[in-house]
C-alpha cells in the first residue's frame, strides 16, 4: 500500500491525477503539466514533497560526522546557512544527493530522496558516532513554493495561518530560518522551518511544518491563485535547470565528477578525510571515466534516458534523462559521455539518428533560454 502525506486530501480535492511514487500517493498533475510548468517560470506553484525524507542530528560531535561523510565541508557553514552535496561510498560513487542545513554547532538537519530513505538512514547508522543522535520526525509536511512570486505568496499565506513566522523576505539564498523553538536549545524538530533551497531553477522557499497545519497552509496558498503543481511539472522544471534526480542522473556506479557535480567536492581543507576523497581529488585533478553534457534535440521527437548518443555513427554515450522542454519548446536530456565534445551529435530515438547538439547547462535561466 502507498504511503499517503498529510495533504492527501488536498490534492483530492484539487483533482489530482494521483500515482504512485516511491512508495507513496502523490499527483502527477492537475489537468495539465504544461500549465503548471509555466505558471512557476512566470507566478508561482506549490508542490507537496512530504514523501522526502527529514534526518535531524544532534549532538556535540555531529559536524565533524557530516564532514567525514558529505562532499560538500559543511563545517564553512554558519547558523542558518546551508549546502547541497553527495553522500559518497569509499569508491566515489554518489549514495545520494542531499542537502544540509545547519541550526548551530550541535544541531542538523538534512533533506534526503524518499526512494533512498532506507539506504541513506543505514549508511548514517552505520557511520554515526554514539555522541551523534539521529531522528527522522514523522508527523511533518514539507511544502515547496516556486516562481518568481513565490516569496510574496509564502510570507502573506504563513502570516494568515500561524504566529512567530520568521522574516522570510530576509532569507538569502542557501539559507534558512526557523521558528517556535528556542535556539539556544536548537530543536528542530517541531517548529517551523523555512529553507530558500529550491528544485526548479525558480527562487521560492521549502516549508516544513506540523502535519496538523499543511492543509490550512495549502488553501492559503491556492485561495491566493498559487497553483497546485504536481511531479510531471517538478521533473521538467528540474531537468530545464540541469538539476540531477538521483537514480538515474546520479549513482552509485559514478561519481560526483563524472555526474556533473564537482562543484560539490570540496577539497580545500587537506586534512578532511571524508568517504570517496582518493578517488574524487583523482578525477577532480585527472578528470573520471565520463562526463554529464547537455543535448537539445534539433528538430521533432522526445529525448528519454537510455537512448544512446552517437558521433559519426559510434555510441559515445547515453542519455540518463531527457523531456520536452515546454520553456524552449525542444526536448532536451542531460547526458552521460566518455568525453567532452563540441557541435553535433546524433541520438538514436526509436532506432533512429536524430541530430542534437551540445547546449549549456543550465537550459533554463531566470525563465528563459540560457543560449
Amino acid at each position: 500500500m502507498s504511503r499517503q502525506t498529510p495533504l492527501h486530501a488536498s490534492h483530492v480535492a484539487a483533482g489530482g491525477k494521483l500515482v504512485d511514487f516511491a512508495g507513496w500517493q502523490l499527483p502527477i498533475n492537475y489537468g495539465s503539466q504544461i500549465e503548471e510548468h509555466h505558471v512557476v517560470r512566470r507566478a508561482a506553484g506549490v508542490f507537496d514533497v512530504s514523501h522526502m525524507t527529514i534526518v535531524d542530528l544532534a549532538g556535540d560531535d555531529t559536524a565533524a560526522f557530516l564532514r567525514t561523510l558529505l562532499s560538500c565541508d559543511v563545517g564553512k557553514l554558519a547558523d542558518g546557512d546551508a549546502a547541497y552535496g553527495c553522500l559518497c561510498n569509499e569508491q566515489g560513487g554518489v549514495i545520494d544527493d542531499v542537502i544540509a542545513y545547519r541550526r548551530n554547532a550541535r544541531n542538523w538537519r538534512l533533506i534526503v530522496n524518499a526512494a533512498t530513505r532506507d539506504k541513506d538512514l543505514a549508511w548514517l547508522e552505520s557511520h554515526r558516532p554514539a555522541a551523534v543522535e539521529l531522528t527522522t520526525p514523522g508527523a511533518l509536511a514539507l511544502l515547496a513554493i516556486q516562481g518568481p512570486d513565490a516569496l510574496e505568496h509564502a510570507v502573506t499565506a504563513l502570516a494568515a495561518v500561524r504566529e512567530g513566522v520568521p522574516d522570510i523576505a530576509a532569507l538569502e539564498r542557501f539559507t534558512f530560518a526557523v521558528s517556535g523553538a528556542p535556539a539556544s536549545a536548537g530543536t528542530i524538530a517541531d517548529a517551523l522551518f523555512v529553507a530558500r533551497t529550491g528544485y526548479t531553477g525558480e527562487d521560492g522557499v521549502e516549508i516544513a511544518l506540523p502535519a496538523s497545519e499543511a492543509p490550512a497552509l495549502w488553501d492559503t496558498l491556492l485561495r491566493a491563485g498559487v497553483r497546485p503543481c504536481g511531479l510531471g511539472a517538478r521533473d521538467t522544471l528540474r531537468l530545464e535547470a540541469g538539476m540531477s534526480l538521483y537514480g538515474v542522473d546520479l549513482d552509485e556506479a559514478h561519481t560526483p565528477i563524472e555526474s556533473g557535480l564537482a562543484w560539490t567536492v570540496d577539497l580545500s581543507d587537506p586534512d578532511r578525510a571524508f568517504l570517496g576523497r582518493e578517488t574524487l581529488a583523482r578525477q577532480k585533478a585527472n578528470g573520471g571515466r565520463s562526463v554529464r553534457v547537455g543535448l537539445v534535440l534539433d528538430g521533432r521527437g522526445v529525448l528519454r534516458g537510455g537512448q544512446a548518443v552517437q558521433l559519426a555513427g559510434r555510441d559515445v554515450g547515453t542519455i540518463t534523462s531527457g523531456t520536452f522542454s515546454p520553456t524552449r519548446q525542444r526536448s532536451i536530456a542531460l547526458a552521460r559521455v566518455a568525453s567532452t565534445f563540441d557541435g553535433h551529435c546524433d541520438v538514436l530515438v526509436r532506432d533512429r539518428p536524430l541530430p542534437a547538439k551540445i547546449a549549456r547547462v543550465p537550459f533554463v535561466r531566470a525563465g528563459q533560454p540560457n543560449d
